[in-house]
């Protein structure tokens, strides 16, 4: 198994975002297949229904059922995360502006911005593969907000070591 390196960042300012890195014993080319076909996107992101199309201006809405319980400020966790594809480069990175999270019960939390970039090279043990770097953006002010971020933090942990437990088989 790959030596994973997993990094949670805040700002230096009191602005929450994400910033997640690790390292997959994978292609950058599959790993980039990964977030956009529908049956990887279910194995390692749980996702059960989606539409992604990997081009400009293309859709990235994804859905994950409903949990059965509740956050106690966000209500149940599952719902849509949906944007648009604004800048993409197959293999190596993608853009998802406008988008938002449609949690099941309650608001959207948006407007706010997904950035996945995809970096070819050796790992620890000099073995090939691809550093993976999730940062998410958008922010306002509120407790449904910065609890949005502890949540996702830990999701996005355990999305990818499901991932790399997936591509590194």
């Amino acid at each position: 198994m790959a030596l994973a390196a997993i990094k949670l960042m805040a700002r230096a300012s009191a602005t929450p975002c994400l910033d997640v890195s690790m390292f997959i014993e994978a292609p950058a080319g599959l790993v980039f297949k990964a977030f956009f076909e529908p049956h990887a996107l279910g194995a390692w992101w749980q996702v059960v229904r989606s539409v992604t199309t990997p081009r400009v201006l293309g859709p990235y809405a994804i859905e994950w059922a409903p949990t059965e319980f509740r956050d106690e400020i966000l209500g149940r966790l599952g719902g849509t995360f949906r944007g648009t594809v604004l800048q993409i480069e197959p293999g190596v990175s993608f853009f998802v502006g406008d988008a938002y999270w449609l949690p099941p019960d309650g608001e959207p939390i948006g407007p706010m911005a997904l950035d996945v970039a995809l970096t070819e090279g050796s790992g620890s043990h000099g073995r090939s593969g691809t550093l993976i770097r999730v940062m998410q953006r958008g922010y306002e002010d509120s407790a449904r907000w910065r609890r949005y971020y502890d949540v996702v933090a830990v999701g996005w942990e355990r999305a990818l070591s499901s991932l790399r437990m997936l591509l590194e088989k």
